[in-house]
């Protein structure tokens, strides 16, 4: 009986390790943290808020996931650590008791053309291997159903030295097998090269017939190396040309000559511009190169796969009349049942998995993909989603999760499955931070915290720790908005004309007819996968003189900022060298004015091999860029410098009156402050904005272009409940200027101020595809016929 008593004393007590339930942070100054400190419970679920640019990133992201992925880094062995990304300490004082971060963020998962939904998650090679068991007839291991591995087959001789002067001739020899269609190498496209647009064919060589972006007369690599070779006449034109040096000219094999006493490689036209160009993804190329691409080169599926990438012997090898390029084209949703009805207790195992990753692409909200969906093609969202999948049925726990506005693209209808899954994270014991704008997800956490107060400089502070009860009580800006709900517009603008949209079948529209209303706010709606996108960026017609403003990344460097992207520099530079009687390149941190020392980045860049790379700030120029006499001319008081430290809001005041007053630079600034960049930087770089900023940035460059159509791709993303209201004016400014705009959006309150909304529906995938309703937003209140009109009767209260 005393024993029992001492046993149960023992566990009462609270064990030591059980104390560190909290992930302390102190003295965070990671971009605009102002010595932000706080306590975030673990295993719980945590929501950051705060407007645009608050903070919230820089603390979730560039201060607690990037410490714990530096430590986990520092675990390896410094030769392993070679070939991981280098990462520096973030600025803060004290960390502790972080766990292992995994982040889910919302980075568009490679654009490879290689790379489907299904290679990028498990399905595809549980896939491989259940046609490779069970397939009909058997033509080979898993790679034989593999479009990324070629069909190989060599033989040959090899010695084997059996010592004593004993030596053996051994003959192997060696295929595999693999699944790639030979015609298209296992994109699924084919490409025909323009010849007239590499060339011209009237020149020679030697005058300068080559017509492509790069290549120079002067060239060894290029043009020389044609010239040079001795395999073709150099001074003939090209349309003279025999058939064998035309042979030569276009297609020859990889062949070693000389040039000038060096050993170079030649190699006919057509390879060459398919290696160079081609196999690159289009998306990445630099704007001249991309629009020589796209005129030399016309893409068409593979007559030879049909698209489906995989070699004929791999499409005739079969599972109850499925092959396995059929199983990929299927909606995920369709291919889950499928395998639901296979049972052949040889691969249970492996049937079990595969149908446990199928079912959480489904229960996901993402079962109107297929797996042979390239995996460019996902939205943000999406491929965020489809990150997510991995780890649903992750054994981990006691791991931290961090997600960066896991709703967006979301339908409020489908906001509900997302918030279940984060609490499933929680209640499997882990750690979950959010950062998030959606009142709905906001409403599910257990701990909040608020930073603000505003944006850039204004912001960086903790406004708010605690529960949702208390942020509606605690009179933050994200306190006082979390309950506003926009009403329903009483009087509706007339159009002007229409679009008019015919036979629509992009993805999974089913022959959609729309008369997109013109000189109104036109908002396009449905859950995700019914169409949205395929209906307005993939079947307005051509020379709809139509503004496309997307979210994908601006191509740029680290030395690209707001200011040299939407051309403000150039008004700014000319201002500076007029006020000062200099030239305006010295203004420039990318020309005669850069530092010397740091080439105008403002930090020097060391690479410490194995270990990480750390970025210091120049001590020459102390990071303003710019070489110290250019910093005494001065414009209204201020150098270049200084001006690029200003925010737009501040900027705009300083261009707009007294001495520094340049029209043309402040017509640029109010756009961007019309769009809610005001806390932007001018030199902040590019590659630190989030998507909803890029977006806005571009929002900002083509508001003065003359396009008479605006298309927006979910504008609310990434914007406090606070600058919803501010985007709705900039969006009925657009509108009032003679503007038509048309919205892909789900935010309830950008769908009330719409005067026409276009819902499509009624599910998603092949569910979809079909408009479910036309017309005004208190029409759609009134009929609440489909899931939006439920959702945002609910919202406006009626």
């Amino acid at each position: 009986m005393s024993m029992a008593k001492r046993t149960d004393t023992r566990s009462s007590a609270p064990h030591t390790a059980d104390s560190h339930d909290l992930i302390r942070v102190h003295g965070a100054r990671v971009n605009n943290l102002k010595d932000v400190s706080i306590e975030i419970p673990k295993r719980r679920l945590t929501v950051f808020t705060g407007v645009s640019g608050s903070g919230k990133s820089s603390l979730v992201f560039g201060t607690i996931a990037a410490e714990s992925q530096r430590l986990i880094n520092e675990t390896y062995s410094a030769f392993v650590q070679g070939f991981m990304p280098t990462l520096a300490r973030p600025e803060v004082d004290v960390l502790d008791g972080l766990t292992t971060v995994i982040t889910v963020d919302q980075q568009r998962l490679g654009a490879d053309p290689r790379s489907t939904v299904g290679t990028a998650t498990d399905a595809n090679a549980m896939l491989r291997i259940l046609f490779s068991r069970l397939g009909k007839p058997h033509i080979g291991s898993p790679q034989a159903f593999s479009f990324n591995v070629a069909s190989v087959q060599a033989s040959g001789a090899f010695k084997v030295d059996r010592g004593a002067d004993r030596t053996k001739t051994v003959k192997r020899t060696f295929t595999r097998t693999g699944g790639m269609c030979t015609r298209c190498e296992g994109r699924g496209t084919v490409s025909d090269i323009d010849l007239t647009q590499l060339y011209d064919d009237s020149k020679s060589i030697a005058e300068g017939a080559f017509t492509i972006p790069g290549w120079k007369s002067d060239s060894f690599w290029t043009v020389r190396v044609y010239a040079e070779s001795g395999l073709l006449d150099p001074d003939k034109p090209i349309r003279k040309f025999t058939k064998k040096e035309m042979q030569d000219f276009l297609y020859r094999e990889p062949t070693k000559v000389k040039v000038e006493g060096v050993n170079l490689t030649y190699e006919g036209l057509i390879p060459k511009i398919q290696k160079s160009f081609l196999s690159k993804d289009k998306e990445a190329l630099q704007p001249h190169i991309r629009e020589f691409v796209e005129r030399a080169v016309t893409f068409t599926t593979c007559p030879e796969c049909d698209g489906s990438r995989l070699s004929e012997e791999a499409r005739s090898s079969k599972i109850n009349k499925l092959s396995i390029a059929d199983a990929c084209a299927m909606q995920i949703s369709d291919l889950a049942e499928w395998v639901r009805g296979l049972d052949d207790p040889s691969v249970a195992p492996l049937l079990a998995a595969l149908q446990r990753t199928l079912d959480s692409f489904v229960e996901i909200g993402l079962g109107y993909l297929s797996l042979d969906r390239p995996s460019g093609t996902l939205s943000g969202g999406e491929a965020q989603r489809v990150k997510m999948i991995r780890h649903l049925g992750s054994s981990l726990t006691d791991v931290t999760y961090v997600f960066d506005e896991p709703t967006i693209g979301l339908h409020p209808h489908d906001i509900q499955r997302m918030n279940d899954l984060l609490l499933r994270l929680r209640d499997k014991g882990n750690t979950v931070l959010v950062v998030e704008h959606k009142p709905q997800t906001i409403a599910i956490a257990d701990h909040v915290v608020d930073l603000g107060p505003g944006a850039g400089t204004t912001g960086g502070a903790v406004c708010f720790e605690g529960t949702v009860e208390g942020l509606r009580a605690g009179g933050t800006v994200t306190g006082r908005h979390l309950d506003d709900r926009a009403v329903v517009k009483e009087t509706v603008r007339e159009p002007t004309g229409a679009l008019e949209i015919r036979g629509a079948t992009a993805h999974n529209l089913q022959g959609v007819d729309v008369d997109v209303p013109l000189g109104v706010l036109t908002v396009v709606t449905g859950v995700a996968g019914s169409g949205k996108s395929s209906l307005v960026h993939g079947s307005i017609p051509a020379g709809a003189d139509v503004v496309s403003v997307d979210q994908g990344a601006i191509r740029g460097s680290r030395r690209s900022n707001p200011a040299t992207y939407t051309g403000l520099l150039d008004p700014i530079r000319k201002a500076f060298a007029k006020a000062n009687g200099v030239k305006p390149a010295l203004f420039s941190p990318n020309s005669e004015g850069a530092c010397p020392t740091c080439n105008g980045a403002g930090v020097i860049y060391t690479d410490l091999a194995m270990m990480a790379g750390v970025a210091t700030t120049c001590e020459e120029c102390e990071g303003k860029r710019f070489e110290a006499s250019v910093l005494d001319y001065h414009l209204g008081g201020r150098d270049i410098s200084e001006v690029l430290a200003m925010s737009v809001t501040e900027a705009e005041e300083f261009f707009g009156a007294g001495e520094a007053r340049t029209p043309a630079a402040h017509k640029i600034l109010e756009r961007l402050a019309d769009v809610g960049l005001g806390y932007l930087s001018l030199g902040q770089p590019l590659t630190t904005l989030s998507g909803g900023e890029r977006q806005r940035l571009k929002l900002a460059t083509h508001m003065a272009e003359k396009g008479g159509v605006y298309v927006l791709d979910e504008p609310t993303t990434g914007l406090h409940l606070a600058d919803v209201e501010q985007l709705l004016g900039l969006l009925d400014r657009l509108v009032d200027s003679g503007k038509s705009v048309i919205v892909v959006e789900h935010h309830q309150a950008v769908m009330a101020h719409a005067d026409w909304i276009i819902d499509l529906g009624p599910g998603a995938g092949h569910d979809g595809g079909r408009i479910v309703f036309e017309g005004t937003p208190a029409d759609l209140v009134a009929a609440r016929s489909t899931l939006t009109g439920e959702h945002l009767a609910e919202y406006v209260g009626a």
